[in-house]
Parts: structure tokens; C-alpha cells; sequence
């Protein structure tokens, strides 16, 4: 039973089943095959990688971490992801339609994890 909020997170991100982590992989795919498709026109002199897909367990939401190298801001690429995010979750939906029987709601995140790999780093060496 999950009693508190972070209990959620907890389950959301680690407790993922076989079929949950299958669905992430396929999204990741194919988020990734649109970005590299719309990439020179969304995001011209960047690179923008989807790093992870995370799937809720009804599979009506995803969280989607990009990794972001380039001229634009990483929280540019976020924000102009959330504002079409429609056009994204639209495209996504013709590409696995005969997958998945509902199209995930997608949010858009920063992947953090490099930074956070240097910083502890720096830490160990001191």
C-alpha cells in the first residue's frame, strides 16, 4: 500500500513491470526518431537526445528526460516541447498505434544527471 506522495514517486520510478519498461523503450524510440526528424527546424545547432522514459502504471502518462547540447538553452528546448506538445503526442500517436492502445500523456524534462555525475565527481577528487 502507498501511504504518502513520495511513496508514489518511489513505485512511479523504480517498481516499473516488464510491459512498463517495454512501452518506455518503444516511446524513447520513437520520441527520439521525431526529434531527429523535426531537429533542424525545432532546434537548429543543437543536439537533443532522449536519455529516459519513465511510464506510469496505467500508461496515461510518460516523463521524458532530454539531454541537451548546443546553441539553445536546455529550459528553451523544454519550453518549446511543452508548447507543442500536442503536434509531438499527435505524431507519436501515428507511430504506435498499433502498439499501444492509448497515446501517453508526455511531460518534458531536463536530464540532470551528467551534471550531477561531474559535481560528484569534483566532490571525490577534493
Amino acid at each position: 500500500m502507498l501511504k504518502t506522495d513520495t511513496d508514489k514517486y518511489v513505485y512511479f520510478c523504480f517498481m516499473a513491470s516488464i510491459r512498463q519498461n517495454k512501452v518506455a523503450r518503444l516511446l524513447q524510440k520513437e520520441i527520439s526518431n521525431i526529434l531527429q526528424f523535426h531537429t533542424t527546424e525545432w532546434f537548429p545547432g543543437t543536439m537533443v537526445t532522449v536519455t529516459i522514459v519513465r511510464v506510469a502504471p496505467d500508461f496515461s502518462f510518460a516523463k521524458v528526460y532530454l539531454s541537451v547540447f548546443g546553441n539553445l538553452e536546455p529550459q528553451e528546448c523544454i519550453d518549446f516541447l511543452a508548447a507543442n506538445n500536442k503536434m509531438v503526442r499527435g505524431e507519436l500517436g501515428k507511430k504506435v498505434k498499433n502498439q499501444l492502445r492509448i497515446v501517453p500523456e508526455l511531460a518534458f524534462y531536463i536530464d540532470d544527471s551528467l551534471d550531477y555525475a561531474e559535481e560528484i565527481d569534483e566532490l571525490l577528487k577534493k
